[in-house]
Parts: structure tokens; sequence; C-alpha cells
């Protein structure tokens, strides 16, 4: 599944979902991983899946593939 973050917001949220793209707010700072790393436990406690990147580790557009 294709997914847009928004670091920095005031919350972890999922912002909209379209044509199988999600985009998802997420509170941590994109800097040394802390915005991927939040974005995989939102998504894990959100869909109670697994989930992980496997492409776009330092874009805003992520490829996220459950486990």
């Amino acid at each position: 599944m294709q997914v847009i973050i928004r670091p920095n917001s005031k919350k972890n949220e999922i912002i909209k979902i379209e044509k199988n793209i999600l985009t998802i707010a997420i509170k941590a700072v994109p800097e040394n991983g802390k915005a991927n790393i939040e974005l995989i436990k939102f998504m894990n406690k959100h869909f109670n899946k697994k989930f992980k990147i496997i492409s776009g580790f330092t874009s805003r557009q992520k490829l996220v593939v459950e486990k």
C-alpha cells in the first residue's frame, strides 16, 4: 500500500484514503528515521496487523506492506 506521511503534525491520524493511497499525519520529526518508526507503530496499532516499509525510507511517499 502506498502511504504519504506528513511529519511534525499535532497528532497521529489518518487524514484521507484515496485510490489505495493513505495520507497519514505523524507527530515525529523526519530525522534519523523517527517518523518511519512512528508510522509503523501507528499503523500496527490502528490496523491490528504488522507492517514494514519496503521503499521510500527518506521520502514522504512510502511503500508499506504487511509482514
